[in-house]
């Protein structure tokens, strides 16, 4: 079971290391704060290259700037997850009846379940009537806490509207302009688009991450094993180094002795000689002199 803590990657910026405020996501899908790719194209006017501050690919500012990048609405959802995934929500006021009034009330009107479709916190007692309403009967609710099931979460978050159309569900993808957009949004500026039904993509964007993940996952074992053997390579050339280093040190001190033995040897020879030619020396001294 996930829950908020393990949200965290996901739900912070990379370059403010903070939770998302309004995510945008670039054309190579990287996502980051509007503030913080503002702040990153501070220097660029329309029409300009931007490169992504992670992958470095460039793509061209439209005339609003990096505003008209679209918003990345699978955080966003995220976000609201993080959010009902924490231990602070369960000291939230119920949305429904509580009315901002503080005191006793506050207390007795704190939120334990939220409802996907009204995206509204309900404390005990309005969960109750709700249940009672026709209309809103058959709600997906989920408990608030820590707890909670990201999992569910997701199973339960409802479609995504549109940024334009706000009562429009985003229900098409245009692959020409790399955005998930509505009916009207369709009709309005990429009619001309290819475009196809953004579950359909999304399946097929699943099959090609899983195979995306299987190669990373096949290339991360490949370099274990590469990595493994240079391991045992390096650790078999400090075995041969240490073992030749010793054996030169053997070799040496051998040789070392030999040259001893052989200059005591000449040394001794030498000290003979000059002792016999010193006696003959002397003879001949003597000799001479009588």
């Amino acid at each position: 079971m996930a829950t908020a803590k393990q949200l965290d990657e996901i739900t912070e910026c990379p370059i403010c290391t903070e939770v998302y405020t309004d995510p945008r996501v670039l054309p190579c899908v990287h996502t980051y704060c509007l503030k913080c790719i503002e702040a990153w194209s501070k220097d660029k006017q329309p029409g300009d290259k931007l490169a992504c501050p992670l992958c470095r690919k460039e793509f061209a500012l439209s005339s609003n700037g990096v505003k008209d990048l679209p918003k990345n609405f699978f955080v966003a959802n995220f976000l609201q997850m993080k959010e009902l995934s924490s231990a602070e929500s369960k000291t939230s006021p119920c949305e429904a009846c509580s009315g901002g009034e503080e005191g006793e009330s506050e207390v007795q009107n704190v939120a334990s379940v939220y409802c996907v479709e009204c995206q509204m916190k309900l404390c005990h007692s309005c969960k109750r009537a709700h249940r009672g309403i026709k209309s809103t009967r058959s709600h997906k609710v989920v408990e608030l806490g820590e707890q909670t099931s990201v999992e569910i979460l997701c199973q339960s978050m409802p479609p995504s509207y549109c940024d334009q159309h706000k009562d429009e569900n985003l229900k098409l993808y245009c692959f020409d302009c790399k955005a998930a957009i509505c009916v009207m949004c369709y009709i309005e500026l990429h009619n001309s688009h290819k475009c196809s039904d953004v579950n359909k993509v999304g399946d097929d964007f699943r099959k090609i991450m899983a195979s995306d993940v299987d190669n990373v996952a096949a290339g991360v074992e490949k370099c274990r094993e590469m990595l493994e053997s240079l391991e045992k390579e390096k650790n078999h050339l400090s075995e041969a180094v240490t073992k030749t280093g010793i054996e030169i040190n053997e070799k040496a001190q051998q040789l070392k002795r030999m040259i001893e033995v052989h200059k005591e040897k000449l040394m001794n020879e030498l000290l003979s000689m000059k002792q016999k030619r010193m006696k003959e020396i002397e003879r001949l001294r003597v000799y001479v002199r009588k």
